[in-house]
């Protein structure tokens, strides 16, 4: 077998799990309402997550997951290009709350409680996104 004959089929694979991404993503658009406070919560996600990762006693494993948060956030290539209209900047959306459940997990919510930022009450909307 051939290495074109390997290349095209996981090529073909990755690009229409890619548009099946996009077709959901597009379909389950939040609304201005959903999406607005959602994106009010990113200074004190970025804050939360400098603070999570300066804290030495916790384990490695969810400091290690915030630096690969940080590289897929600041990665220039996203699934869904950001100029695209609210969908553009859901896919980083979605991977900050899976990456953020997964952390909140493994130290606990009351951890990320005393290290974030913002009012208490942003706090509870992003358990609500997390949990």
């Amino acid at each position: 077998m051939s290495a074109l004959e390997t290349i095209v089929p996981v090529v073909l694979t990755l690009l229409a799990v890619w548009l099946a991404l996009v077709a959901v993503l597009w379909i389950h658009r939040p609304t201005r309402v959903v999406a607005l406070p959602v994106l009010r919560l990113i200074p004190d996600v970025v804050v939360l997550v400098r603070r999570v990762l300066e804290d030495r006693s916790l384990s490695l494993g969810p400091r290690l997951a915030l630096v690969g948060l940080l590289g897929w956030l600041l990665m220039p290539i996203d699934l869904v290009p950001d100029f695209v209209p609210v969908v553009g900047l859901l896919d980083d959306v979605v991977v900050t709350a899976l990456v953020l459940r997964w952390v909140a997990r493994r130290i606990g919510t009351a951890v990320l409680a005393d290290r974030w930022p913002g009012p208490p009450e942003s706090f509870d909307l992003l358990r609500r996104l997390i949990t």
